[in-house]
């Protein structure tokens, strides 16, 4: 397996990249996650002089047959900043190497034992209303990415599709913490239905579930949906 470096509208010297390959012990890596496939480094820069203190950002994405594993760190210059996202990443392969053997004997649902799956991308126009078949003539309509937009609408910046495998509260706070994001869309093994979790003020977290309303459904409410708050 090989680090893949890049730089995201920055070049990367090659002194940074043989820095990276001997931070970055593969072995190590290895040994905490025996199924690793990839390990890839991104650099990338921000060019406003306000930020000089974090002007240089690293982020290490890990993928393997488990959790994707992803750490990130700023600094004044990209090698004290490698320095930080290693340690980062360092200390979530130990927390799921530690969790994996302390759950050895527990199986977890694959992929393709997952009977349901999540229902496809809504059509919205641009107010976020469900759009109707029969739409009035001389509007136009484009297609972003998955949505058909009617008229002037929202700027679909990135899409992205994960196959996911159902899974209980805790897992799902235990995978955002291993990726280091503030929330984490999960399929809940209970009710097959898609939730989220989200850091909240200081170490509280809260959860939302979606489910289903037929009657919210029928009348084409607007409000349907959940937003990240309270």
């Amino acid at each position: 397996m090989d680090i893949v470096v890049k730089g995201r509208k920055t070049e990367v010297p090659e002194r940074f990249r043989k820095h990276v390959a001997e931070k970055l012990n593969l072995e190590k890596i290895q040994k905490l996650d025996g199924k690793v496939m990839s390990l890839d480094v991104e650099v990338s820069k921000e060019p406003n002089p306000r930020q000089a203190d974090r002007c240089d950002r690293v982020e290490i994405t890990l993928r393997s047959r488990g959790p994707v594993i992803r750490a990130e760190a700023a600094a004044s210059d990209p090698y004290a900043a490698l320095d930080l996202a290693a340690e980062k990443l360092d200390a979530r392969l130990r927390k799921q190497h530690d969790k994996r053997f302390s759950r050895r004997g527990a199986r977890r649902i694959s992929a393709a034992e997952v009977p349901d799956h999540v229902p496809g991308v809504a059509t919205l126009n641009g107010a976020g209303e469900s759009v109707p078949s029969d739409q009035p003539e001389g509007v136009p309509t484009k297609k972003i990415g998955s949505l058909e937009v009617q008229g002037d609408g929202p700027l679909v910046v990135r899409e992205k599709t994960h196959v996911a495998a159902p899974m209980t509260l805790d897992q799902a706070l235990y995978e955002m913490e291993l990726v280091g994001h503030d929330f984490y869309l999960f399929v809940d093994s209970e009710t097959k239905e898609p939730s989220v979790v989200y850091r909240r003020h200081a170490y509280d977290y809260g959860v939302i579930h979606l489910s289903t309303d037929t009657m919210v459904t029928e009348s084409g409410s607007p409000e349907a949906g959940g937003t990240l708050g309270g």
